[in-house]
């Protein structure tokens, strides 16, 4: 093990506070040069947002470390979309979409593809059904999930993130998803080309057990649960075998020393 997948939200953070000592653990990262990739499935905000949000909690990061499913996304619809898309997003998460034919807001079709991501108190009846009559167009668009999170912690308590929304369409509609996201192979792939990193060389850092550890393990990349964020005691009673159990990112530094010999 040579490398590391780390998650945000519920691991450097919770809602605007920084979980005690994520800070020094990122120093120490940085100083033992030990290489690392930010994944997160947050598409509530663009790359520069997130990288103002964590220098102002003392974490130095730039936009280039970061992958998140909107970047992915915007990838994959250069290459693989054939007309506009429509984006259920939030207003500033369209600035991560460059370089893609995006949809009038309003439209009722037809569109190349209806990406999905965290669209937060938007969401209504009738923006969830104008999703629908979308993906119900000739000829039939892509469904394409910006990560499958089922829910996420913030500062008012649990909210409902994007994975739910996205099997309410694929319940409707009949259409498979692209998921482009945690637990999509296809995003811890990407994630392990940035580090130049066979799967069996890293590890992914989180505090979702299905999203983050499961998923990661099912790849082959080990994976570290830590007790912040949305974990859950009853996620210890789960099929769910995690190589590591942290109190917090606190405890990296001193896990690493004890099980890999490094800095």
């Amino acid at each position: 093990m040579r490398s590391l997948l780390i998650d945000l939200d519920g691991v450097l953070y919770e809602g605007d506070d920084p979980i005690p000592g994520a800070a020094d653990a990122m120093d120490w990262l940085d100083v033992a040069a030990i290489p690392h990739v930010f994944v997160t499935n947050t598409t509530s905000r663009p790359r520069s947002a997130i990288v103002e949000k964590l220098a102002k909690l003392g974490i130095s990061i730039g936009e280039d470390d970061i992958l998140t499913p909107p970047v992915a996304a915007a990838a994959w619809l250069a290459e693989n979309s054939h007309g506009p898309v429509a984006l259920f997003v939030p207003e500033a998460t369209r600035d991560e979409f460059t370089g893609v034919e995006l949809a009038r807001p309003g439209i009722e079709g037809p569109v190349g593809a209806v990406v999905i991501g965290d669209y937060g108190e938007r969401w209504d009846f009738g923006e969830l059904n104008r999703a629908f009559r979308l993906l119900m167009t000739e000829p039939q668009p892509a469904l394409v999930a910006l990560g499958m999170t089922r829910y996420w912690r913030a500062p008012d308590g649990l909210r409902l993130d994007t994975a739910p929304f996205v099997m309410a369409l694929q319940h409707a509609t009949g259409i498979e998803p692209v998921v482009l996201g945690k637990p999509a192979p296809a995003f811890f792939d990407a994630a392990l080309s940035r580090l130049v990193a066979s799967a069996d060389e890293a590890c992914m850092i989180g505090d979702d057990i299905r999203t983050d550890v499961d998923a990661a393990q099912e790849f082959g990349i080990g994976g570290i649960l830590v007790k912040t964020g949305k974990f859950r005691t009853s996620d210890l009673d789960l099929d769910v075998e995690p190589r590591a159990i942290l109190g917090s990112i606190a405890e990296l530094p001193e896990w690493w020393r004890r099980n890999t010999g490094g800095a």
